[in-house]
């Protein structure tokens, strides 16, 4: 059975044994165990990895069926769950593990994903999936958290806070503690205590700056440029990663020529591009004619050369070209 997220309140916990949490957004999957479930398995919570289910089957069945007069109930939490534990999971499903519950944490999983279609079908089974926190879910979090612990702060404060935590609400929540801590003896937080406090959760990666720049988005290259500590080795990762999302673009033009429908392909193109990326790549042709992508490519081979004979400034020269190119 399907639910959302937010709606695990009202699932009755204890007629579900099974529990498939998937997504991109570990912070909230892990969230919704610890509150919903691992309070209530206090030392009765036991975690694995699918490889060491995988490997040892037998001991792993052992371990789950045994009863004991001390541990009537467990909790499973089986980590980094894909298709491969499917069958596994569908012979547990067929016994008495009334007293277990089994909750399998998985990345994203794609709608053909067989363990997906397995907890989506199955009436005893609950499927969540955790999709990534928008700006607007972080900054209510944000803005709760300061709001109990009555620490003054501005909107443009918590903004930069959500910002620098990338859409991870696990990152917030850390950086959220960090401040608390530190406001012990100060009644507000200001914006430059936020900058010096906070790390950035994560370097923007080479495909979201690319992203960018393709979309003509010169306020957001900037930022992720200016934002990370890009070396000199990152600088051929970068623009070979625009280089291959400028062919895809070309590529794609060339089938629209034959096709009217966007939509159709992107969604036939080969190979796949990943649901989330569709709308990103819709907007992209938009910005792209056939000639202005070739002409793209061609720049593209020119400055990975230029980089590659003068590595001393290659992110000068890196930074320059991305963001001429992101000027609209």
């Amino acid at each position: 059975m399907i639910y959302k997220a937010f709606e695990i309140n009202k699932i009755n916990l204890n007629k579900i044994n099974l529990f498939l949490f998937y997504g991109e957004n570990e912070g909230y999957k892990n969230e919704t165990i610890k509150n919903a479930f691992e309070k209530d398995y206090y030392n009765k919570t036991y975690k694995y990895d699918e490889k060491e289910i995988l490997e040892k089957k037998d001991d792993f069945f052992n371990s789950i069926l045994s009863k004991s007069f001390f541990e009537n109930e467990k909790l499973i939490i089986i980590l980094r769950a894909s298709d491969k534990i499917r069958d596994i999971i569908e012979e547990i499903s067929l016994k008495e593990i009334n007293d277990i519950k089994i909750i399998l944490s998985a990345s994203i999983l794609e709608k053909k994903s067989k363990l997906r279609d397995f907890f989506e079908k199955h009436k005893s089974a609950i499927c969540i999936a955790f999709y990534a926190d928008n700006a607007q879910v972080l900054n209510k979090i944000a803005y709760d958290f300061f709001n109990k612990k009555k620490i003054s702060i501005s909107q443009q404060t918590i903004n930069l806070l959500v910002e620098r935590c990338k859409g991870n609400r696990e990152n917030l929540n850390n950086e959220l503690l960090k401040i608390e801590n530190f406001s012990k003896n100060k009644k507000k937080v200001e914006f430059e205590d936020i900058l010096k406090l906070t790390n950035l959760a994560e370097n923007y990666n080479a495909s979201e700056l690319a992203d960018n720049c393709l979309l003509k988005n010169i306020k957001k290259t900037a930022n992720i440029i200016n934002e990370n500590n890009y070396s000199n080795d990152d600088c051929i990762l970068i623009i070979r990663t625009l280089l291959g999302k400028a062919k895809r673009i070309l590529r794609l033009r060339e089938e629209l020529k034959n096709k009217n429908s966007i939509d159709h392909v992107i969604t036939n193109f080969k190979p796949s591009i990943f649901w989330k990326d569709k709308e990103i790549v819709k907007q992209q042709l938009t910005y792209w004619s056939t000639e202005k992508i070739s002409d793209m490519i061609i720049k593209i081979n020119e400055t990975e050369l230029l980089i590659k004979k003068n590595s001393t400034i290659s992110l000068n020269i890196l930074s320059d070209f991305i963001l001429n190119q992101a000027k609209k």
